[in-house]
């Protein structure tokens, strides 16, 4: 028989596993390889004043990713 307690636990357990694994989003931008990129456009991003001109360098780099992982062909609709 489960106590009250032992409900309590699994939910925090629960909790915590749904902290510790990505979202969709996070996922989706994991599957693609170039997470690392990807966040260092959108620090840069958040950091310049949300003025993209100050990131060309940061969205080269993420597009030189993109297209070395051939995520535009893994990203088309079928």
């Amino acid at each position: 028989m489960t106590t009250k307690e032992d409900e309590t636990r699994n939910k925090l357990d629960k909790s915590k596993e749904d902290e510790d694994s990505p979202d969709e989003w996070d996922q989706r931008i994991a599957d693609t390889g170039c997470a690392a990129e990807n966040t260092r456009l959108t620090d840069c991003y958040a950091d310049n004043g949300r003025d993209w001109r100050k990131c060309v360098k940061e969205m080269q780099d993420l597009k030189k990713c993109w297209d070395l992982k051939k995520n535009d062909e893994r990203t088309q609709l079928k």
